[in-house]
C-alpha cells in the first residue's frame, strides 16, 4: 500500500494555513496534498454522501497555478459547492434536475479569487436544490441523495451548504465553498462544529449573471475549521474589480488575517435568544448555551447588555418582506423553463416537491407586493442600523431548534403545504435570516456539544463592513475555548470507522 505523506490523525486536524505551511516547508508537495485530499473524501463519503464528484485532475494544474507562491493559502485543496460561483469547464447542477449535466462556460469572480489565492478545487459538494432548503437532500440523480452529519449520520449537516460542511468537519479538506441566502453558510457550520462567515452584501464578488440588487439576500463564502482560515480566505475574496459590483462597499482585503493578531477595542455586546416574531419557543438548552457564551465574553472584557426583541427590528415586517422575496423569486424558474422550451408539466417533474410548491406560490405575488417588500426592507435595514448606534456586536444562537434528521423536516423532498413547511424553516432559521435581509455581516462559531451529542453554534452579527471586528472577537473566543473548535466527529478521516 502506498504510504501517505501525512498520517490521517494529523491530516484531519490541520487547518488550511497549517497545511499550506507544510507545503511551503517542503514537508509535502502539492500533488501529494491533492491526492491525499481525494483519498480522504473517499475515506469518509460513503457514510456522508456529501460529494458529487472528485475531479479527475485538480484545478488548476499545481504546476501552473496562477497564484503567487507567497500566498498563505497556496496549495490547499478545496471543494466547490454545487451552487453559486462557477468554475469554467466543470459541472454545476445546482442540486436540480432542471440543470442536470450543465457545464459552466465561465469562471465567476469569486472562484477566480480563490484560484488567485492558490486554492485548488478538487471536486464538488452537495447542496439543497437551488439552495432552497436547510437540508441537503436531493433526488435529481435518479434516486434520493441524502447528505449526512459526521457527528451523527442520522442527522442533516444542514443546508444548503451541507455537503461542504460535512466534508470539512470530517477532516477531508480544511476549506469548502458555501453560499448564504438565509443561513446556508452559518447553519451547516453550526450543525457541524465549524466557522461560517456571511460577509457584507457587496463585499465579495457575485456571479456574472447576478448582482447585489437582483439577489440582495445571498453572498458566497466558505466553511472552515478555524477563524484564521476564514480570515485568510476573506483577504482574497473581499476584492471586487471595478465594474464588477452593483453596489461596491468598503473592503479591508489583505488585512483581515493580520487583524487577528491585533488588540480589539472593548466592545458593547447585545445578546438575545428570544422569539424574534416567531410562534415556536426556543429550546432551553440553546438559550443556556448563549448565556454561557455571554459570560465568557464578559470575561473577555466585553460589556454585555440583554437586548429586547422590540429593540431590534419590526419582526412582522421582516418576515413579510423576506417571504415575498423568497417566494416571488421562484417565478424565475417558470420563465427559465419556458425559455428552454420545456412543456408546462416539466417543472413538476424536474423539481423536488417543495421547490415546485414554491414555484406555484410565486403566482400569488404582484408588483404591489414587490413595492411593499422594498418598503419593509427599508424599514428593517434602518432599524438594524439604529440598533448598532448602541451596541457593537449582536450575539444570538445560530439556530433555534435541534438539528433535524437527514431528509427530515427541513428537506425539500417531502410534499406538504408550502406555507406550513416554510414557516418551520423560518422558525428554525430565525436568527440567521436577519443579516440576509439587511445585508450585514454575521459569523457562526462553535459553542460546544449539545445534549444530543451534536455541535451547536452561536452567531455574532455586526455593522456593515465590520468583518474585522467580528473575526477578532471570534478569534478571542477560539483562543479562550479551543475545545469548542475542531471537534472530532465519529465519521472522520482519523477513525478506522471512516
Amino acid at each position: 500500500m502506498h504510504r501517505l505523506p501525512i498520517a490521517w490523525d494529523e491530516w484531519g486536524r490541520l487547518d488550511g494555513l497549517d497545511l499550506a505551511a507544510c507545503i511551503r516547508r517542503g514537508d509535502v508537495s502539492i500533488p501529494e496534498v491533492t491526492a491525499q485530499a481525494a483519498a480522504a473524501i473517499l475515506r469518509v463519503d460513503h457514510a456522508l454522501d456529501a460529494t458529487l464528484e472528485v475531479f479527475a485532475e485538480p484545478v488548476p494544474d499545481p504546476g501552473t497555478a496562477p497564484a503567487c507562491g507567497t500566498s498563505p493559502l497556496y496549495g490547499i485543496p478545496i471543494l466547490l459547492k454545487d451552487l453559486a460561483a462557477r468554475l469554467q469547464g466543470h459541472r454545476q447542477e445546482n442540486g436540480s434536475g432542471l440543470f442536470h449535466g450543465q457545464i459552466c462556460d465561465v469562471t465567476d469572480p469569486f472562484v477566480d479569487r480563490l484560484l488567485h489565492a492558490g486554492l485548488i478545487p478538487i471536486g464538488r459538494s452537495t447542496t439543497a436544490e437551488l439552495g432552497l432548503a436547510w437540508d441537503s437532500s436531493t433526488n435529481y440523480l435518479g434516486q434520493p441523495k441524502i447528505s449526512r452529519n459526521p457527528f451523527d449520520p442520522r442527522r442533516t449537516p444542514g443546508g444548503s451548504s451541507g455537503g461542504s460542511a460535512a466534508i470539512v468537519a470530517a477532516g477531508a479538506v480544511p476549506i469548502a465553498t458555501s453560499s448564504d441566502g438565509g443561513g446556508s453558510t452559518r447553519i451547516p457550520a453550526s450543525h457541524c462544529g465549524l466557522v461560517g462567515l456571511k460577509p457584507t452584501r457587496g463585499l465579495c464578488p457575485r456571479p456574472f449573471d447576478s448582482s447585489e440588487y437582483q439577489s440582495r439576500i445571498s453572498t458566497d463564502g466558505v466553511v472552515t475549521r478555524s477563524v484564521r482560515d476564514s480570515a485568510a480566505v476573506l483577504d482574497f475574496t473581499a476584492h471586487v474589480e471595478p465594474g464588477g459590483a452593483f453596489m461596491p462597499v468598503r473592503s479591508q482585503a489583505g488585512r483581515y488575517l493580520a487583524a487577528l493578531s491585533s488588540p480589539r477595542p472593548r466592545l458593547r455586546v447585545g445578546w438575545n435568544a428570544s422569539a424574534w416574531g416567531r410562534s415556536t419557543p426556543v429550546p432551553a438548552d440553546i438559550t443556556a448555551r448563549l448565556q454561557r457564551v455571554a459570560i465568557l465574553l464578559d470575561d473577555l472584557d466585553c460589556e454585555l447588555v440583554e437586548v429586547d426583541d422590540s429593540e431590534i427590528v419590526d419582526w412582522p415586517g421582516l418576515w413579510d418582506s423576506y417571504t415575498i422575496n423568497w417566494m416571488s423569486a421562484r417565478g424565475q424558474l417558470s420563465l427559465l423553463a419556458a425559455q428552454r422550451g420545456l412543456a408546462a408539466d416539466a417543472l413538476q417533474r424536474l423539481l423536488t416537491p417543495m421547490v415546485y410548491r414554491m414555484v406555484e406560490a410565486s403566482a400569488r405575488y404582484d408588483k404591489a407586493d414587490l413595492w411593499r417588500m422594498m418598503s419593509l426592507n427599508n424599514r428593517t435595514t434602518r432599524a438594524y442600523g439604529t440598533l448598532f448606534r448602541r451596541i457593537d456586536v449582536l450575539l444570538t444562537p445560530a439556530y433555534a431548534a435541534a438539528v433535524p434528521l437527514a431528509n427530515g423536516s427541513s428537506s425539500s423532498l417531502h410534499d406538504e403545504d408550502v406555507d406550513a413547511w416554510f414557516a418551520r424553516q423560518l422558525d428554525a432559521a430565525r436568527y440567521a435570516i436577519l443579516c440576509n435581509e439587511v445585508g450585514a455581516p454575521a459569523i457562526t462559531i462553535p459553542a460546544g456539544i449539545g445534549p444530543d451529542g451534536l455541535p451547536a453554534g452561536v452567531q455574532l452579527c455586526g455593522r456593515w463592513c465590520d468583518e474585522t471586528l467580528l473575526l477578532q472577537l471570534a478569534a478571542d473566543i477560539e483562543r479562550a475555548r479551543p475545545d469548542w473548535f475542531g471537534q472530532i466527529p465519529p465519521v472522520h478521516v482519523s477513525s478506522a470507522a471512516g
